[in-house]
Formats: structure tokens, C-alpha cells, sequence
């Protein structure tokens, strides 16, 4: 009968420690400092109530063409159509949006933090794939994550509205430098806007979608919440006429 060896223990892993005032290992203000425009932190969304709707951002990398060209516009409008009518968006709802000409400005609806999220993976992928296509190009289109803003009063939902939908005269303003705006008021075929029914009544002159090949079926969903239904309204309906400022 073989004779067992006796058992050796292993050796165990020495700790370095890290002396304070030294290179290497944490401490305060530590790593690469944030440049003039940084991206959008790594954070895990705070949960929201699914009352409250939200204001979302998403922005293209730069180089690429303006995405208020009336074939870039045609298929995003056809790529969110289409997202509004799968069934799993019941959780996640993209009620209003405008075009500009490098990035997405939208009002959706989630029921909570997860639902958010992959809403807006949904929302984002089906925009690259709709912007390559119609520029016939490949690779990345969005430069990062998406920037949200929840909002929770008639107030802030109106004005993020509002901001939304008129968000090309407020560009248009800005290059004017103050200027008034002249010439007929048209609601922007670059966003949902002529799918809204929050204007102020005989005030609005839609142009007719065929001028960018626009089809007249509606690319968002009807909103559930009250705020977006309802509640925003009790501040006063919108004015296609109107400028609006920062977010």
C-alpha cells in the first residue's frame, strides 16, 4: 500500500500596500478629468414612476450629413412607424419627436427604469439603421448614450412639448440672432408635429406631407399617461407661431 505524502499548504498572496501621496491606487479626484463637452456618464438610470413621462436626447457622430434631408426624414419616420405598431411596445411609448440636424429630440413614455431602457436601445437602433440607409453608409451613427429628463408637473411637460415640436424655429431663431421670424408659420414635416392636436385652433397652416413623401399615418403612439393626455393642457394649448428656449 502506497504511503500518502503529507499535505503542504499553499502559499498565501502577499498584500502591496499603497502608500497616500503616491502614484497608483484610488484617491480623491483621481483618473481622466471630463473635457468641455462630456459624454454622458455611465449611471444607472433613478427610477421614475410610470405617470411621468420623459425628455430624451440622442445625438449622431460628427461628420455625418444633416439629418433634416427630406430622404434621412422619410426613413426614420418609416423605422418609428413601424416600432409603434409591434405589440411589445406596450411598456414603452414614443409619443412626440422632431428631427434636427444632428440629433433626436423625443418625449416617450416607459413603465419604469427597465422599460426605459430598452425602449430606447429599440428607439436608437432603428434610427442608425434608418440615417445609414438613407445616406447609404455604414458603421456607428450615434455618438453616445442617451440623455434623459423626467418630467413631472403640466408644466414641464408642456414646455418639453413645446420645446419638441418647435424645436426647428428655435434653431432657426438662434441663427437670426434674435431676428423675428418671418414668413408663414408651417408646422416642421421633420418632426410629429402634424400628427398633434394641441395647437391653438385656427392658428396652425400644415404644410401638406407630400412635399418631403411623407406618408399622413401617424410614426408615434397615442400617450396613456395623464400628463401627456391631459394634464399639460391645463397650461394653455400651444402656438405654432411660438419660439421656444433652452429645455
Amino acid at each position: 500500500m502506497t504511503k500518502r505524502k503529507p499535505s503542504r499548504s499553499r502559499p498565501v498572496q502577499g498584500e502591496l500596500p499603497l502608500l497616500k501621496g503616491t502614484r497608483g491606487g484610488w484617491r480623491p479626484g483621481a483618473g481622466r478629468k471630463a473635457g468641455p463637452k462630456p459624454r454622458v456618464r455611465h449611471r444607472s438610470r433613478e427610477p421614475f414612476r410610470s405617470a411621468h413621462p420623459c425628455l430624451v436626447t440622442l445625438k449622431v457622430r460628427s461628420g455625418i450629413a444633416s439629418l433634416r434631408r427630406p430622404d434621412v426624414v422619410r426613413e426614420v419616420e418609416d423605422g418609428f412607424r413601424r416600432g409603434c405598431a409591434r405589440a411589445s411596445r406596450e411598456r414603452f411609448r414614443l409619443a412626440h419627436y422632431s428631427i434636427q440636424g444632428n440629433h433626436l429630440h423625443a418625449i416617450v413614455e416607459a413603465e419604469g427604469t427597465d422599460a426605459l431602457g430598452r425602449g430606447m436601445m429599440s428607439v436608437g437602433i432603428r434610427f442608425a439603421r434608418a440615417v445609414n440607409r438613407a445616406l447609404g453608409r455604414k458603421g456607428r451613427v450615434l455618438e453616445d448614450r442617451y440623455h434623459v429628463r423626467v418630467l413631472g408637473t403640466p408644466l414641464q411637460v408642456r414646455n418639453a412639448i413645446r420645446y419638441v415640436l418647435l424645436n426647428a424655429r428655435r434653431h432657426a431663431a438662434k441663427l437670426r440672432r434674435g431676428k423675428k421670424l418671418r414668413g408663414p408659420v408651417r408646422l416642421d414635416l421633420a418632426s410629429s408635429a402634424r400628427w398633434f392636436d394641441g395647437w391653438r385652433p385656427g392658428v396652425a397652416k400644415e404644410e401638406a406631407p407630400g412635399a418631403f413623401g411623407l406618408r399622413s399615418t401617424p410614426a408615434v403612439s397615442r400617450p396613456r399617461t395623464w400628463l401627456l393626455r391631459k394634464g399639460w393642457r391645463r397650461r394653455g394649448l400651444l402656438d405654432p407661431a411660438d419660439v421656444p428656449g433652452p429645455a
